[in-house]
């Protein structure tokens, strides 16, 4: 699987972040450390204990991540989420936490498939 394999599996922009990083050795880098961001885990236990600043900055920081590495369908439904969360709102609509859920998911899972076909 090549970068750009991996950025179509995962709903990202492979040609914006090259744009933006200039290096696929450099895309790769960050890509690759992605599923280690705690922000992930930050959202999911904040949302369960229904701390709604704290899912807040969770979903704001993988906003931003995803806006970095150009991993567009994750940072549109985290941008959802976070705006539906701003201000420590509650969580009126669940879906927009399960849609946050599976596009974390499916990036992940391209992410360590990319990562599996690696060099060690």
């Amino acid at each position: 699987m090549t970068l750009q394999e991996c950025y179509a599996a995962l709903g990202g922009d492979c040609a914006e972040v090259l744009s933006r990083l200039r290096s696929e050795a450099l895309v790769q880098k960050f890509l690759l450390k992605f599923p280690a961001d705690p922000s992930y885990d930050l959202l999911e236990t904040s949302l369960a204990a229904e701390n709604w600043e704290e899912a807040f900055r969770g979903a704001h920081t993988i906003k931003g991540v995803c806006q970095n590495l150009s991993l567009t369908a994750l940072y549109r439904s985290s941008s959802a989420l976070c705006d539906a969360l701003r201000g420590g709102q509650p969580l009126a609509d669940p879906a927009l936490a399960q849609q946050v859920r599976a596009d974390y998911e499916t990036t992940v899972s391209a992410i360590r498939a990319f990562q599996s076909q690696l060099p060690q």
